[in-house]
């Protein structure tokens, strides 16, 4: 699907191509594009787009270069869904100096969210640096915004398997813990990835851009380029905090789920004692010998029964004495 903007008073304006052409947009994003949109675009820009395995590349050069005059830039771009597991895909941003091309096979949700917010504020967008810079803001606030949800999560997490009031009997609810442990690392895992690829390109950007044959940023793009890069690096290091915190509450979770594990144990082999001694005194007296005196007894059964009663009692209250119980 074609989508083309373009800025009109300093507000990021949706184009209806039926009436405008691609060549007035400063923003066309072409979201699983078919062969017949890819070649739309390239005829009215005269320029080659990545196909999809081009941008499934994962070689640095592969993902950063020049062509033309044309910068093309590919990032991991993390697309959260409330209701699906969190995706994970290349975008590739193809920069030109009137305009920016952007490419991407899954829906990344911080891509809607730049459209929206520039439709509603002053955003001047004069180049199509301008509106990379502007769009990788926005998606960099959405790494934010998904880490700072994480956190709240984790601090959840830590709740659920370490405060003293919960029921020591809920066994059940650790599979769930260690369900939800797995998608955060997941989760923080795919963040950090995209957090990576995005230093590397605003590295680029802020390192190399202003050599001859493409793009290049201003003295203003370039003080822009230094505060993501501060963002981005802040963001890494968050990243690598969550991912402690979550191996830590793995381990403790394995660590509970060891100690309940034990106590069952504990339990099956305090009762193996208790009843061995009167499975003793029941082993002797069901002997077949032919002479044991207290078979000729009339107190004998009560006594046997008796003497199995006390040896059951005696371990228990010396367990229970003892606070092994």
């Amino acid at each position: 699907m074609i989508t083309a903007y373009r800025s009109r008073h300093d507000r990021l304006e949706k184009l209806d191509l039926s009436e405008h052409h691609l060549r007035e947009s400063i923003w066309i994003d072409l979201a699983c594009p078919t062969e017949a949109e890819e070649d739309a675009v390239e005829a009215a820009l005269a320029l080659d787009i990545p196909t999809r395995e081009d941008m499934q590349e994962i070689e640095v050069s592969s993902r950063i270069y020049r062509e033309g005059g044309v910068l093309f830039l590919t990032a991991q771009i993390v697309a959260s869904h409330e209701a699906r597991e969190t995706e994970i895909g290349p975008v590739t941003f193809v920069v030109r100096p009137d305009r920016l091309v952007t490419v991407h096979y899954h829906h990344p949700g911080s891509l809607k969210y730049f459209a929206d917010w520039a439709a509603r504020h002053d955003t001047a967008l004069a180049s199509g640096l301008d509106t990379l810079l502007a769009l990788l803001e926005a998606v960099v606030d959405r790494l934010a915004d998904i880490l700072e949800a994480e956190a709240r999560k984790h601090d959840s997490l830590s709740k659920a398997i370490f405060l003293a009031h919960r029921p020591s009997g809920k066994a059940e609810t650790l599979p769930v813990v260690l369900q939800r442990i797995g998608r955060a690392e997941d989760l923080n895992a795919k963040v950090r990835e995209s957090l990576g690829t995005l230093l590397r390109m605003v590295v680029y950007l802020a390192t190399t851009a202003e050599q001859a044959g493409g793009p290049a940023l201003g003295t203003g793009e370039k003080a822009t380029a230094q505060v993501l890069l501060e963002d981005i690096r802040s963001l890494r290091e968050v990243a690598g905090a969550q991912s402690e915190k979550v191996r830590f509450l793995l381990d403790a979770t394995l660590g509970v789920i060891n100690i309940r594990q034990s106590d069952v144990i504990k339990i099956f082999s305090v009762v193996a004692f208790v009843f061995l001694p009167p499975t003793l005194i029941a082993s002797i007296y069901g002997m077949n010998f032919k002479y044991m005196p207290e078979l000729e007894w009339s107190w004998g059964y009560p006594m046997a029964v008796g003497l199995m009663v006390l040896s059951a009692l005696v371990p228990y209250f010396l367990f229970r004495w003892k606070k092994w119980l």
